[in-house]
């Protein structure tokens, strides 16, 4: 059974996730560069799944918010990809942090923590 705090920080993981997908998919379909494009296909396909690993936990169907595919792209053409990829990559290494206390409990949430710190390191190597 999960706690109230548990499944609050689960729901939001899984919001997060699915949000993920669409804005990873967008930033495919903007990236100047096809190297970026396919990490970043990639990358969606692989939060779609941790998404799915979230779906489970929480028993609760959520649907994706556009803000992040709309917002990032135009970010993308406004700051080129040496400063946003950085804050992308933050926000995979937020995402880590913030896994940590359910991976804990949840072993499947584990892995899942393992890939998002994975996700900031890749992003971040795009620009090297």
């Amino acid at each position: 059974m999960l706690t109230e705090k548990e499944l609050k920080t689960l729901l939001h993981a899984q919001q997060g996730e699915l949000d993920a997908v669409l804005m990873y998919e967008a930033l495919a379909n903007q990236a100047d560069d096809p190297k970026d494009a396919e990490l970043f296909r990639l990358l969606a396909a692989e939060e779609g799944r941790h998404a799915a690993v979230f779906r489970k936990l929480t028993n609760v169907a959520l649907k994706p918010k556009r803000f992040k595919a709309v917002a990032l792209p135009a970010l993308y053409r406004v700051l080129g990809r040496k400063r946003l990829y950085p804050l992308i990559a933050q926000g995979e290494y937020a995402a880590y942090k913030s896994y940590a206390p359910v991976a804990e409990r949840f072993p499947e949430v584990a892995s899942v923590r393992q890939d998002e710190n994975r996700h900031g390191d890749l992003v971040n190597a795009l620009l090297k």
